[in-house]
């Protein structure tokens, strides 16, 4: 056997270290600005952590996927209630380091998602998305999102 293939076996059966968590120390949250400022590139990492916190007093939470002790995805989400949808998980931020795409880390965090939306008595999981956020419009559809409405907005 060559050794080009006793170590590309050796790394497929390597264990991946790999979890989901929410960001709950200012280090913690810290730790996903690589990732979420790819989303939101107007960002500034000097007042990120203070920016979260603010959020998470009205309910925003961040959970991050680490694959060994890296973050790799992170998903910014609120628990609320309204008489449309009754009580929902939406999703605010939902990225995947661009680097590490194609690994099936958005979809772990997504199904991570869907199952803490059930565990909190969720009915409906929602998001908005840019209009041309293709990548991401697909990747929702594969996940069995629907397209539901159109969201209008107006700046002030």
């Amino acid at each position: 056997m060559s050794n080009w293939f006793q170590n590309y076996h050796a790394g497929l059966n390597k264990a991946i270290m790999m979890s989901i968590e929410l960001a709950i120390s200012d280090f913690q949250i810290l730790r996903c600005f690589p990732v979420i400022f790819q989303l939101r590139p107007h960002l500034e990492q000097a007042k990120f952590v203070e920016k979260v916190r603010y959020q998470m007093k009205e309910g925003y939470q961040l959970a991050f996927l680490e694959v060994e002790k890296q973050v790799v995805a992170i998903a910014g989400f609120r628990i609320s209630n309204c008489l449309a949808l009754g009580k929902f998980l939406y999703i605010d931020d939902l990225v995947v380091d661009q680097l590490k795409r194609s690994h099936s880390y958005g979809q772990q965090l997504f199904q991570w998602l869907i199952e803490y939306a059930k565990n909190h008595e969720c009915k409906h999981l929602s998001l908005d998305s840019g209009v041309q956020r293709f990548a991401a419009h697909r990747f929702y559809l594969m996940q069995r999102m629907s397209i539901t409405s159109h969201h209008f907005s107006m700046e002030l």
